[in-house]
């Protein structure tokens, strides 16, 4: 066990701290001081200015910051609009879309598989969704050169794409649909070609809505009922969902249009329940849920005595899965979340053996062990600001760990 494993679980048994609002309380305590835990109160003074200025300029319209370290809390602020043009003023337990936030949450899921003999990395895909085996490659149709395998969408060297301007990312435009269920897309999928043969490169993709629906065949029931049994209810992350029941509809972090800029990315109804359950990027979140979630990673699997993963499968799924596989120049990649390695891009991909992933509307989530660092960042903004806002957080953050 390391020592922060052993501080974690110290302090999840020994406390707790009370967020504002009605999501209840967190998991790990306030330190007196963020200098307590060798965070520099200077440094995230600094990022509050930063925020204050995007939030000036319209370019976000809130924020809910977090930063744990050492078994505690140091920073957690809440800054801006919930909703900018209500007027309502941003809250730490306001619910955010944390989009492909989602992948992490799924792929612990289908581990858990991997733990009980259920599922194997090595299984061919179509061994649970048979319509898959016919998929071929490119606009040529060519033969994939060996069958994709529950480890091609962890890592995402399946050969599934996202939406794009290639001839191939082009067909996968509007394939997840929220009209259609976890079955529907896969049908829709299915119909489409590979970009490449599976293993032979990385490109992000639906790769994790695929391994959602491998998820919900082996256990027989909808995704979202299989992550509530399975993560959500037992690590009571009790604002994680697909949508939101109307007494939460309220507290939902809305996006606002920058005047002069692009017009936004529009984001789906909090208050609809889709028919698509998107493993790879449909959960709804808070703060604190997500800490909840970052706490049993971090502490190897388990949290409050609840044991979700063994910390060896813990340790599997935060190496690098990549290896030399081409197609990732920020970094390596694990299952269901970046790795960084040494010699990586510091700023796009951390510190060598941080974790973590961002989410389309700009959230960010990641975890330093070297460091025993935790930090969560919540916002909402369009697709033109969010790569440049979370890399400024990340590397802003990083820097106000002082000893």
């Amino acid at each position: 066990m390391s020592r922060f494993q052993a501080i974690l679980i110290t302090i999840v048994l020994g406390g707790c701290a009370t967020m504002g609002g009605s999501s209840g309380d967190l998991p790990l305590p306030m330190a007196s001081s963020p200098e307590s835990v060798g965070i520099s109160s200077q440094k995230l003074a600094e990022i509050e200015a930063v925020t204050q200025k995007h939030i000036d300029a319209e370019t976000v319209a809130g924020a809910v910051m977090l930063v744990a370290r050492k078994g505690q809390i140091a920073w957690l602020k809440a800054m801006g609009y919930r909703d900018r043009p209500a007027k309502d003023p941003m809250r730490p337990d306001a619910i955010f879309r944390i989009y492909s936030m989602t992948k992490p949450i799924v792929t612990v899921a289908a581990m858990m598989q991997v733990e009980e003999g259920k599922l194997a990395l090595d299984d061919p895909v179509s061994k649970y969704l048979p319509e898959l085996a016919g998929m071929r490659v490119g606009t040529e149709k060519s033969e994939p050169q060996r069958p994709m395998t529950v480890l091609d969408l962890m890592r995402h060297t399946s050969g599934l794409v996202y939406g794009g301007t290639h001839p191939v990312n082009a067909g996968y435009r509007g394939v997840l649909a929220r009209d259609i269920d976890n079955k529907a897309a896969v049908s829709r999928i299915a119909k489409l070609p590979l970009k490449f043969s599976p293993g032979e490169r990385f490109e992000y993709g639906v790769s994790v809505d695929v391994l959602g629906r491998v998820v919900e065949v082996i256990d027989g029931e909808p995704l979202g009922r299989v992550l509530e049994r399975r993560i959500l209810e037992p690590l009571d992350m009790r604002d994680t969902a697909f949508f939101l029941p109307p007494e939460k509809v309220a507290r939902a972090a809305e996006q606002a249009q920058k005047p002069g800029a692009k017009p936004m990315t529009v984001r789906w109804s909090v208050a609809e329940k889709p028919a698509l359950e998107s493993g790879g990027g449909g959960l709804l979140s808070t703060t604190r849920d997500y800490l909840r979630f970052c706490l049993m990673l971090a502490n190897g699997g388990q949290l409050e005595g609840k044991r979700i993963l063994k910390p060896e499968t813990i340790a599997l799924m935060t190496r690098d899965h990549l290896g030399a596989i081409p197609g990732r120049s920020e970094g390596g990649f694990g299952l269901g979340f970046a790795v960084s390695k040494a010699g990586g891009d510091p700023i796009k991909s951390g510190m060598a053996g941080e974790y973590g992933w961002p989410g389309n509307a700009g959230t960010l989530f990641f975890i330093d062990p070297k460091r025993e660092v935790i930090a969560i960042y919540m916002i909402q903004v369009s697709d033109e600001h969010r790569v440049a806002l979370r890399n400024e957080w990340r590397s802003m953050v990083r820097a106000a760990v002082v000893d």
